[in-house]
């Protein structure tokens, strides 16, 4: 058994998201066998991850607050406290926080072979994307 040390919570890069977002890893690979990374994402209101995709999916949990989540085509759907969402492999997608809540969530997936292609970053969502429009 081995007690993982905390890791400090950092503010997520502007280049991949939209407002004040901070990260707390929860769970990492400890060893090369593993792929499970978990993570408690915070949103500030109105903040958004960029578009993106993971090469093994994402599972996103919602914990507290009202999230917005997007695939690429489809609607944009408030997920609240205790509701799970799937993002399959390669789909691409955003989420982050309603517009008059604060948001957290559990963002879990694997990496894939290659860590460093584990997520696609692509374009910032844009104001009338995230409203629906």
């Amino acid at each position: 058994m081995k007690i993982v040390p905390r890791t400090p919570t950092t503010k997520n890069p502007p280049e991949q998201f939209t407002g004040d977002v901070w990260l707390d890893p929860i769970a990492m690979p400890q060893d090369p066998s593993q792929r499970m990374v978990v993570a408690l994402v915070r949103f500030a209101p109105g903040a958004r991850t960029a578009w993106h995709s993971h090469a093994r999916g994402q599972a996103l949990h919602v914990v507290s607050g009202v999230a917005r989540v997007q695939a690429r085509g489809g609607e944009v759907v408030e997920v609240r406290p205790g509701e799970t969402v799937w993002c399959p492999p390669g789909e691409e997608h955003w989420h982050g926080a309603s517009p008059d809540h604060f948001m957290e969530h559990l963002a879990m997936l694997e990496n894939a072979d290659d860590p460093s292609t584990t997520t696609t970053w692509l374009e910032h969502v844009t104001d009338a994307e995230y409203a629906g429009r």
